[in-house]
């Protein structure tokens, strides 16, 4: 229950749908009972029962007993339309038939007006979730979805949303409506017999009991169905990103036989799950059908006594009839809306962790907002580990600026996580990396990544124009600020060329481009930003030598200028770095330039010797 009220506080925005929405529920609910109240003169009039109209026009009076309102009523409708009819049956039956033809109308007027109000309200909170869901997942380090799958993370964000808004969100529409109807239907028919109401009332606990141990476990199957949906989602992500290498191995049907499993495991759960909400409705009826059939028992009994004092007549009795039955729709509802409670609790609980999910690169209190880079970059003592082997270990390095320095050495030395972390992708378990003297971690996170361009090994593009790739990092460039870093970067000689030029569509993840085009536009992009500090982690790395050659002209061309952190694995690629550091296991073993670290003769010839320069 607590995730259904955490869930409502998105509503607050919408205050005033929701008033017109309760509004409306209650004329809806008042007009609803109206409506079988108004039945009972009109068969009055059939069943020629005599009335005799009083009169002086009967006056409402705080001292009448509640057991006496339904004669109070009854004698006031008479001496209107005795008023009204002079006594003609006819035209009472006309008059009746017409206040029962309005009391349905303004009845699903206020219905109406209730569902559109609802519509704003509900649509709205679905908006404000999925907004702050996004956001919430946008802004969480990367280690955090390094721990799950991408699939999972998309049925929470669109399925589970979904979910909310035909169970939690539904429940909004029941709030008010049906309780209503149900008090004021049982005020009706307490005013017509109290001793049958008292009687009917010792079956509700009944009902309520059985009802309640049907939906008991619909939260815990409902949570199998969604973690499910998002395994197979995480198949179906795989295989998109993956399909040429599944394509390429002959492993569709492997791909085929995991994504089956996992449907048809939803499959299963599925059909437990709605076949336990289906036994919902048919139970309830039945035990109303139940309830129906004691009234007409017992409430036969009534009208046939001879005794006055408990006797009942038909017409009251037939409208009570009615009543017991209106009571039946809203108490279906109700018990719909608990297991819908049920079963959206599982999907607020999977929304509710991701948004409750703390931040922990979160910036601190009165975070320092830098705008410019002024002397130097400087990793202190820093230590770090994913999970528990740290992967660098008392790391120190100072990178003055104006200089580039070059990070080398095998897979697994520690060289991207150093650029992970400048970037504050993570944070360091220990010492500090300092910006101008001050710690990163005192730095508001935006400012820090304003102050640095990154061109990564893949060229993260995506389903745009070249124009609006660019101007990911400054959104106020011009098209001669985007024609411009397209030259430094070399790739104005093939976008010129394209049919729109910067206005073309580059495909899903620019895959309308070849590796080695991406990799130059990649480069546009940061020097559109135009950062003071650039980290390149194994920018060439993944293409062929032409391709190199062409984004090592620019590189070089962007690096002019700037401070520079270099992350290599073709060597041929960093050679005239201001300094050259070499990795192994986390730690630095060799440090200099090019042609000293050759002289040397150890662990950086080892790696040169084992790759050929041209």
């Amino acid at each position: 229950m607590n995730h259904f009220y955490n869930i409502l506080k998105y509503a607050k925005p919408y205050k005033r749908f929701a008033i017109g929405h309760i509004i409306s529920n209650v004329f809806f609910a008042l007009f609803g009972t109206l409506s079988f109240v108004a039945l009972k003169p009109m068969l009055d009039v059939i069943f020629k029962k005599e009335k005799i109209a009083p009169s002086i026009k009967p006056v409402f009076s705080s001292n009448i007993e509640f057991s006496k309102l339904g004669d109070f009523a009854e004698d006031y409708l008479a001496y209107q339309m005795n008023q009204f009819t002079g006594g003609d049956n006819s035209k009472a039956l006309i008059l009746v038939v017409g206040l029962i033809i309005v009391m349905f109308l303004l009845k699903n007027i206020s219905g109406y007006l209730a569902n559109y109000f609802l519509v704003f309200l509900r649509n709205g909170v679905i908006r404000d979730l999925r907004n702050k869901v996004y956001k919430q997942t946008v802004e969480l380090p990367l280690s955090y979805f390094s721990e799950k799958r991408k699939g999972d993370i998309l049925s929470r964000v669109t399925s589970d949303v979904l979910d909310l808004q035909y169970s939690f969100l539904s429940v909004l529409e029941l709030i008010v409506r049906e309780p209503l109807t149900i008090i004021f239907t049982i005020t009706a028919m307490l005013i017509i017999s109290v001793k049958l109401t008292l009687f009917v009332f010792v079956f509700i606990p009944i009902m309520g009991f059985i009802i309640s141990k049907i939906g008991k476990s619909l939260k815990r199957k409902s949570d199998r169905v969604q973690k499910e949906q998002g395994t197979f989602l995480s198949t179906l992500e795989e295989t998109l990103t993956g399909l040429r290498i599944i394509k390429g191995f002959n492993a569709e049907e492997n791909f085929n036989g995991k994504f089956q499993e996992s449907t048809m495991r939803f499959y299963h759960f599925s059909n437990k799950l709605l076949n336990r909400q289906n036994l919902a409705s048919p139970t309830s009826e039945f035990l109303g059908i139940c309830m129906i059939a004691v009234i007409l028992w017992y409430g036969g009994n009534l009208v046939l006594t001879a005794d006055p004092n408990l006797a009942l007549d038909s017409s009251s009795f037939i409208i009570y009839m009615g009543l017991a039955y209106n009571i039946l729709t809203p108490a279906k509802a109700i018990s719909r809306g608990l297991y819908n409670i049920k079963k959206g609790g599982a999907a607020a609980e999977r929304i509710q962790e991701i948004i409750d999910t703390p931040n922990p690169l979160k910036d601190i209190d009165n975070a320092i907002v830098k705008n410019s880079f002024d002397s130097e970059i400087e990793f202190k003592n820093i230590s770090f580990k994913y999970q528990d082997e740290y992967v660098l270990k008392d790391f120190s390095l100072k990178i003055p600026k104006g200089k580039t320095v070059a990070l080398v050495g095998q897979s697994g030395s520690g060289k991207s996580t150093i650029a992970n972390l400048i970037t504050r992708f993570y944070d360091v378990n220990k010492g500090n990396i300092l910006i101008d003297g001050i710690d990163i971690r005192d730095l508001t996170t935006s400012s820090l990544r304003s102050q640095l361009g990154i061109v990564t090994q893949d060229a993260i593009l995506f389903n745009d124009s070249i124009k609006n790739n660019l101007k990911l990092g400054k959104e106020n460039a011009t098209d001669e600020d985007v024609i411009d870093a397209l030259k430094i970067a070399n790739a104005w000689e093939f976008v010129k060329d394209l049919p729109k030029g910067i206005e073309t569509n580059i495909g899903d993840s620019g895959n309308k481009l070849s590796g080695g085009q991406k990799q130059r536009l990649s480069i546009a992009r940061a020097v559109l930003k135009s950062p003071p500090i650039m980290v390149l982690d194994e920018a060439t790395s993944a293409l062929d030598t032409e391709s190199e050659r062409l984004v090592q002209v620019a590189l070089e061309n962007m690096m002019k200028n700037r401070t520079s952190i270099v992350i290599a694995h073709r060597l041929s690629t960093i050679q005239n770095a201001d300094e050259i550091v070499v990795l192994n296991k986390g730690e630095i073993v060799e440090q200099g330039k090019h042609n000293e670290l050759i002289d040397k003769k150890g662990v950086y010839q080892k790696l040169v010797d084992m790759q050929s320069f041209e």
